[in-house]
């Protein structure tokens, strides 16, 4: 029997219902029209704006902001079209190489485009030598600097992180795991960015940081509220859907609608629900409120 949504366990809708105008900041959208860039690790099946709207439809969100994923590079085609299928309710986060023109990167601008991101995790391309100069190429369209790396990474970065000239997002809760919390120096960089106002998290990814891989994973809670405790404007919320490293058979595929009640456990009130869900997004990604 197939399952009722694509990449999501579970088929019940979540138990809250999301606030109007909110949005899932963290989606991928994989086409096999594509190649894989040349060393890519993570071949996950097509997942496509269809099956995604299916998505959209349990969850109760209407926006959405669709991330390059390290598959394909710096080839951003497939997530654009992803865009244009989506149409004003979507932004971009886009992946470049810095041998991009001026005009190519306004054109990005123009199909929906907010923000870069560095993998450094799991990418195939770019590096920490890049995060300074692509930041400094970004920053006239008012773009953030997305970024993914392991929390040793993160720390040796800690003075870096703090010039850049644009905004940084962390997805994936920073990647760092609750035992780290309180414990890992890259803890406390991202808390003193967010709190400084020069960052942004994503309580995306639960399931990946989480020991039990899973967002149900109670010690989640407490690393979840020291981002929003440092800085309750500058969170947001991915689905991470359609979840490649479950589709890939590395982890359990997790239930979206669980995913969204979680979040609504960690802010622990609709107007904080709200925030995360709707005026943070608007404030990051340049929604309409």
């Amino acid at each position: 029997m197939r399952a009722p949504y694509a990449y999501s366990a579970g088929e019940g809708r979540p138990a809250i219902a999301a606030p109007a105008g909110a949005c899932d900041c963290h989606v991928h959208v994989y086409d096999g029209r594509y190649p894989p860039a040349a060393g890519a690790t993570l071949l996950p099946p097509d997942a496509s704006i269809a099956q995604y709207r299916a998505i959209q439809s349990r969850l109760g969100t209407q926006r959405a902001v669709l991330v390059t994923p390290s598959t394909y590079g710096a080839d951003n085609r497939s997530m654009l079209a992803g865009l244009a299928e989506l149409g004003e309710q979507a932004r971009g986060v886009a992946v470049i190489d810095g041998t991009e023109s001026d005009a190519q990167l306004e054109a990005l601008h123009a199909q929906g485009v907010r923000g870069i991101r560095l993998n450094l995790s799991l990418g195939v391309t770019g590096s920490a030598a890049h995060i300074a100069p692509l930041a400094a190429r970004v920053a006239p369209l008012g773009w953030h600097v997305q970024l993914l790396m392991p929390p040793d990474q993160l720390a040796q970065l800690g003075e870096l992180l703090s010039s850049l000239p644009s905004p940084i997002v962390f997805d994936h809760l920073a990647r760092i795991t609750p035992a780290l919390a309180g414990q890992h120096p890259a803890h406390a960089r991202v808390l003193r960015l967010l709190g400084a106002g020069r960052a942004w998290v994503k309580l995306s990814g639960g399931y990946l940081v989480s020991d039990q891989r899973s967002t149900d994973d109670p010690s989640l809670h407490a690393l979840a509220r020291t981002y929003l405790d440092a800085n309750p404007d500058h969170v947001i919320w991915g689905s991470d859907w359609p979840h490649a490293t479950a589709s890939a058979g590395k982890q359990p595929m997790p239930d979206d609608a669980r995913q969204l009640d979680r979040l609504s456990e960690w802010a622990s009130s609709p107007a904080a629900l709200n925030r995360i869900l709707v005026s943070n997004p608007a404030a990051l990604y340049g929604f309409p409120e």
